[in-house]
Parts: C-alpha cells; structure tokens; sequence
C-alpha cells in the first residue's frame, strides 16, 4: 500500500528515521557525522563471545525457543552476581532481544486477559511502549512524571488502573537516565492486579547507588526485562531474556513456542559466554562514563548546560529556546552531530534533545574541536 495505512490505523514514521535530512548536513564536514542520536553500540564484543558464535552444533536443529538451560542459568547466575537476587530458572525465558517483547507484550497479555485493553507507561520514554499498545489495538496511556523525570503513580486515574493490562517501568530511563522507585511500582501493580514489566536493560549503567531490579521485591506479579545489547555490545545479536512471576513468564514463554521465536542457536551459546564474565562490562561502564563526562563538558562549554544522568549512556539536556529540531539543525550545520529531538520520548520531552554517547572518544574530541567558541543557542 502507498499510503502508510492498513485496515484504518495509521503508521506513523519511525522516529529515527526523521533525522535522514541531517545526515548529509553533518556528513559535510570535514570528517564526518559524528552520530549520537541512537543508543546503538560501536564497541567491540568480547573476544570470547565472538568465539562462541562460531559452535557449528548450535546451527544444525532448532533452538529451544525458551533458551537452552545453559543460557537461562547463565541469565539467572547473572542476576544473582549483579543484583543478588535468586530466580529459579523455569521463571527466566529468552527473548530475541527486547524491543520484540516490548512491543509484543501487549498482544500477548491481552490473549490473557481480553478485558483488559490498556497499557500505560511512562510520558517520557522509549516509544515502544506506546507502539506496542497501539499495535495490540490497547489504549496507550502515558503516566505524568515529575521534576526528575520518575513516575508518578499518585497521578495514574483509578479508572485507567482498573482496565489495564500492564505497567511499563524503565530505570535507568531513556531518555532521562533516572532511576524509579521500582518497589513502589511493584507495591502498587500488586494491590491493583496489574502486571508491571520493568525493562532494566540499563542497569549494568547505574551511576547512583548500585544497580536495581523489581524481582528484588520478590516474583509475583512483576517481569523484569534484560538484554545483551547494551551490556555487551551485542545490540546486532538480539539476545535477552524475561524473568519473574512464574505463572506469566509460563504464559508467555508457551505462547511464543506456538508463534516461533527462537533466539538462535549461535547467539544462544554466545549470550552464555557474555552473560558469564563480568569483566568486559566493567570496561564498557568505565568508557560510557568517561564520554559522559567530556560530552557534558563539550555541551555545557557551547551553551547547553547538561547534567550527568543517574543511570544509562544518555545526556538529556534542555534546548535553551525549546525548539529541539532547531537546535539539531544547528548541531549537524556547526558540529557535523546528530542528537535526537525530545519529541521522540512523547509530547512532554518536545524541549529536550537527547544523547547518546556511544562513540568513541577520539569522535567526541572531534566534535569538542568543532564547537571550540561556537554557541549553540542561537
């Protein structure tokens, strides 16, 4: 169909895919774009894990679509190291990365409860959340956030509460990099017997305080959401896995057996390798640091003041005149830099722009270079 639309719901374009008028812009410069607009890895994966792919016994037969027992034990060894937390593993289940159960969830959920037909999520977040209740045919309510960019569950309508389905909770956030109180999200999910789904692929990124997990506030009622993408750099792998209330992660587990998602064979050896060392993390969590801290700089020097987030690989500055898409134009005329505009992460983020620092420092320095006496405000 030429028109975008099927059946009466009305695709809109894919976000990122908006910035294409600015790549040429950037790319001008001596040098090149300098692209920060997505949270997409560039760093190398650890020499083990590579090797791993390489198993010619994983390719031959069909890979348990749930994850084999050596990747789901490795998922909950992990869990256990990072977060102390105990999970027995017929309540971990893989999933082809995490965008796919992010946005499939709803789907899912609504086969399970088909009175229900409402997701909400936080007003400023990843927009898979409310693409996954739009293509579940569910009503997409965003939930207000505050002053730092957390939930406000005081501010989710009783009536919203009743028809829901589930609650998405992100921390560390994207864009914002805050950290929620995920023990009140639980509390609150469980007095009103609505799931809450907790995607934490962040968390190897905390940055105040230890990282945290909802399944710290025991199983029931709560799925916890992981990926390797980011912790290891193996966003093109699509591994991750769902872990927590054992009747749900039952449910969907046996659901996704009958539509086929299966992690494949090789990536499923590979995910036990990454899963299993903790030392390349380490590494990783002190690059993104530093990078932080030079692109806060870098920002703050031109005019756009900037703080360190809590959590995640992002910086989330106000646009000092509000008008992010200006700001990007400016950004990719004077810096050869792409960022992406606020309104990506919902209405209420439209005077933001976000950050992602996942190149490497030698690109940020080239693009400090740039900036040298330039002011991005006007």
């Amino acid at each position: 169909m030429s028109d975008a639309t099927a059946g009466g719901f009305v695709l809109p374009p894919y976000p990122y895919d908006r910035l294409a008028e600015l790549q040429p812009i950037a790319d001008a410069l001596p040098g090149g774009c300098i692209d920060l607009s997505v949270g997409t890895p560039t760093d190398p994966a650890p020499a083990a894990v590579v090797a791993a792919f390489a198993d010619a016994a994983t390719m031959h037969g069909y890979p348990p679509s749930i994850g084999s027992a050596a990747y789901r034990a490795a998922a909950a060894g992990w869990l256990e190291r990072r977060f102390g937390v105990v999970v027995p593993t017929d309540a971990i289940a893989a999933c082809i990365g995490t965008k796919e159960l992010v946005a499939g969830l709803p789907h899912l959920l609504r086969l399970r409860a088909p009175d229900r037909d409402t997701v909400l999520f936080p007003a400023v977040s990843y927009p898979s959340y409310a693409m996954g209740a739009s293509l579940a045919g569910c009503r997409a309510v965003p939930v207000p956030v505050d002053a730092r960019w957390n939930l406000r569950l005081d501010a989710i309508d009783p009536a919203d509460a009743a028809r829901a389905l589930v609650l998405w909770v992100n921390s560390p956030g994207n864009p914002a990099g805050n950290l929620d109180d995920l023990a009140a999200a639980a509390a609150w999910g469980r007095a009103r017997g609505v799931p809450v789904a907790s995607d934490e692929c962040y968390a190897e990124f905390t940055w105040t305080g230890p990282p945290t997990t909802i399944l710290a506030e025991g199983l029931d009622g709560v799925l916890a959401v992981h990926s390797l993408s980011k912790r290891s750099n193996l966003a093109g792998a699509r591994a991750g896995f769902y872990a927590g209330d054992p009747a749900l992660v039952h449910w969907l587990r046996e659901l996704r057996k009958h539509a086929g998602f299966m992690v494949p064979g090789p990536v499923q050896a590979a995910a036990v390798a990454a899963f299993d060392d903790d030392a390349h993390v380490a590494t990783q969590r002190e690059r993104y640091r530093e990078r932080l801290a030079l692109l806060a700089g870098v920002l703050s020097a031109a005019g756009v003041p900037c703080e360190l987030p809590d959590g995640g690989f992002y910086l989330w500055p106000r646009v000092p005149d509000g008008d992010a898409w200006a700001f990007a134009r400016r950004l990719a005329e004077r810096g050869g830099a792409l960022c992406s505009p606020g309104e990506f992460y919902g209405p209420a983020a439209s005077g933001h722009v976000r950050f992602a620092v996942v190149q490497p420092v030698e690109r940020l320095e080239v693009l400090r270079d740039r900036l040298q006496g330039v002011d991005l405000t006007r």
